[in-house]
């Protein structure tokens, strides 16, 4: 029985191992000079950054609201996916730098340059890590991301109680929505395309819009007001129940009649509760998510949110592309500079090159959003300046 399980461990062992010694020497080597710096830069950036964007604001609800300290740490370690998608192009970057800084300063990429081995080959191994970390920063963002989000914010709900969950939720919904209008023999009207209703609700609550006020256009001599307190989609009548309202008409002659309900079945589409559920933040949905809200915003022909919610949906993928964007320009900044082996340069270097591809990236983003740049050119011109940057000073060192 012992050598049975002996050989059992062993068999695994060889099934994990075989992987590793199945890459070349020169990668294996490459790569045990990249992954150690990687895993510091990860763990340096991730705590710098969650202290910063998370830690500091729960002591403050600790000690102001009385956020229990056990909900507080269960926030902190459900807000760390999203940070963890900032620290991997940012620990690639750094990791590249130090570790082909380190091999330049002690002549070790010289002496591969003598055997014949181009710059090209030497930094192949950081562009594979590159391209694993770009998958895993998608994966992480698409699919951890907004569920971890969702949690963090539900758990300082609960822990901070009814006072701080009044300030949660979507507030101020408007939706629009357009076509023919109904003449007075019930003839709908031809050609013309008009804004026939207008839904507003103050606030979003437990699947129920609150202080619901809807202006209907849809016939030609008559304009009615519906306001109500609560209202909530039936699904099977495809039909908004409006509670606690009253209802306003007004004819083509001045006429008006107004009527108080208790209940009222109001017939309307599903796309105010659409609009409602879609998250304020594009972080905390998933692609799907995203180009759901898209479709969404596109009935409405809400044309800000449009041009919005596009360049989020490019950034979802140019997001993780800034990791082949760093590991390309670490590993050849790092290679053809004299870094030695010292962190604290290659930290300052790495803090440097983020922030210039980060403001490019605010700032093309910004003119996405404005109109001012199609939404893809917007979210993919700092991932393609930095690659053309990149290869073009490749191209050079290997000369």
């Amino acid at each position: 029985m012992k050598l049975s399980s002996q050989s059992k461990l062993k068999k695994t062992i060889y099934k994990i191992i075989t992987p590793w010694y199945s890459i070349s020497l020169i990668d294996r080597w490459l790569l045990g000079q990249i992954i150690p710096p990687m895993i510091f830069a990860i763990s340096a950036f991730t705590v710098i950054s969650l202290s910063v964007g998370v830690m500091f604001d729960l002591i403050r609800k600790i000690v102001e609201y009385g956020l229990p300290i056990l909900q507080a740490f269960q926030a902190l370690i459900y807000s760390l996916p999203s940070f963890l998608v900032l620290s991997f192009p940012m620990a690639v970057l750094l990791s590249t730098l130090l570790s082909y800084g380190k091999l330049s300063a002690n002549s070790e990429l010289l002496a591969l340059k003598s055997l014949g081995i181009t710059t090209a080959r030497i930094i192949a191994p950081a562009i594979m890590i590159s391209i694993f970390m770009t998958g895993l920063t998608f994966y992480f963002n698409d699919n951890l991301v907004p569920t971890s989000n969702k949690l963090a914010e539900s758990t300082l709900r609960s822990g901070i109680g009814s006072s701080f969950n009044n300030q949660k939720g979507r507030n101020n919904i408007i939706f629009s929505r357009k076509g023919s209008r109904i003449k007075t023999n019930n003839t709908p009207t031809k050609k013309n395309t008009y804004l026939t209703h207008i839904f507003y609700a103050s606030r979003f609550e437990n699947n129920i819009l609150k202080e619901v006020t809807v202006l209907d256009f849809s016939r030609e001599n008559i304009k009615q007001i519906l306001t109500a307190n609560d209202a909530i989609f039936n699904k099977k009548n495809s039909s908004w129940l409006f509670k606690d309202g009253s209802l306003v008409s007004t004819n083509s002659i001045g006429q008006t009649t107004s009527i108080k309900f208790k209940q009222y079945e109001y017939p309307f589409v599903e796309g105010p509760l659409d609009l409602a559920k879609v998250p304020k933040d594009a972080s905390d949905m998933s692609l799907k998510e995203a180009l759901d809200a898209e479709r969404i915003y596109k009935k409405i022909g809400d044309l800000k949110e449009i041009r919005k919610i596009q360049v989020r949906i490019q950034e979802k993928f140019t997001l993780p592309c800034a990791c082949l964007v760093f590991g390309l320009i670490g590993s050849i900044l790092g290679s053809q500079s004299n870094l030695r082996s010292s962190k604290s340069q290659g930290f300052g270097l790495s803090i440097i090159l983020i922030l210039v591809y980060y403001v490019i990236s605010f700032l093309c983003s910004s003119f996405g959003v404005k109109g001012l740049l199609p939404p893809i050119i917007a979210a993919w011109s700092p991932v393609l300046i930095s690659l053309v940057g990149g290869f073009y000073f490749l191209r050079k060192t290997s000369i």
